[in-house]
């Protein structure tokens, strides 16, 4: 959770407490990235599609911001959720090694878009790589001194 009003710090805990069926207490910190709210890391384990159900229990407040991954397992790909209250939320499916892997209809559709003069290519492929959301979300990644933080690195 990278940023919540306070009010909604109990609120959250519920929510991912309901999606994984045990009680949740997360440890809060201030935000310094938009002072008077708060940030928190919860780690979780849970069967595939998990991720999907978390994401989709936050989504619903409008004043979160918040990541959710899920790694690779033998049974399912990993997943990566990013949600800002401007951008909404994004979906990416990842590799093993973290890579967000996009389907080929995707990329077509992104191609035909672009061909037909309706987009810019580099736009929407940067929209399929959730740039977007890095972008917006990186100052918020930043926690306070000595706050435990899981850095998504990108590699060039």
């Amino acid at each position: 959770m990278h940023s919540a009003p306070r009010a909604l710090c109990p609120h959250v805990e519920w929510a991912i407490a309901g999606v994984l069926g045990t009680r949740v207490n997360l440890d809060w910190i201030r935000q310094p990235a938009a002072p008077g709210t708060w940030r928190s890391e919860f780690s979780w384990q849970g069967q595939a599609g998990t991720a999907s159900k978390l994401a989709s229990a936050l989504r619903g407040w409008h004043l979160l911001r918040f990541e959710v991954t899920a790694e690779p397992c033998s049974t399912a790909e990993g997943e990566r959720y990013s949600c800002t209250p401007d951008l909404g939320i994004f979906h990416a499916v990842t590799g093993i090694h973290g890579d967000i892997l996009i389907p080929e209809d995707r990329l077509r559709a992104a191609l035909t878009r672009s061909q037909r003069g309706e987009t810019d290519l580099e736009a929407e492929l940067a929209k399929l790589l959730g740039k977007p959301w890095d972008d917006e979300l990186e100052p918020f990644r930043y926690a306070g001194e000595g706050a435990p933080v899981r850095w998504l690195h990108q590699v060039v």
